[in-house]
């Protein structure tokens, strides 16, 4: 990853802090102002990502989330904010994002949110044994206690809610 000039990574910071303030047009004039080259580093993209996830500009965060990939396959969250915005996106959806999704399980075998996010979208389509599979893959990663708390808390899982309840 490269290392940001000094006033770039300032003015980043900047834009971090607006956006944690809630000042999301703040940091998006924060962001605009930096050099074109730093415009596509990955915590500039990522955090474009998230203020275009903040809005629902679902469209704009699948075009900034395909960047990010393209720049950072490497790393889990691009292939997540991919998948995520996908799934929003006017011209994505459930299935697209599954299908998106999949190669990152076997590229990040450790990532127990790769499973999760899989057994959401496998519920959402009616695929519950798909489900069961991942969500049992991202129980044996991230620990029985945190996931089985993550999927009570989700909608998506909401099918399999009995059969969690009882793990």
């Amino acid at each position: 990853m490269q290392n940001l000039e000094p006033s770039d990574a300032h003015r980043l910071r900047a834009a971090q802090g607006w956006a944690e303030l809630g000042l999301r047009a703040e940091a998006e004039a924060e962001l605009d102002s930096l050099a074109p080259a730093t415009q596509r580093h990955p915590e500039v993209l990522g955090l474009r990502w998230t203020l275009r996830a903040q809005d629902g500009r679902w469209d704009a965060a699948l075009e900034v989330a395909r960047e990010l990939l393209r720049g950072t396959p490497e790393h889990e969250l691009s292939w997540l904010h991919h998948a995520y915005a996908l799934r929003r996106a006017r011209d994505g959806g459930v299935a697209q994002a599954a299908e998106a999704l999949k190669p990152a399980a076997e590229k990040f075998p450790a990532e127990p949110v790769i499973p999760f996010n899989l057994a959401c979208y496998a519920c959402q389509l009616g695929k519950l044994d798909e489900a069961r599979e991942w969500f049992h893959r991202a129980v044996e990663i991230g620990g029985k206690k945190k996931i089985k708390f993550m999927a009570l808390a989700d909608e998506d899982l909401k099918s399999l809610w009995p059969e969690i309840a009882e793990l």
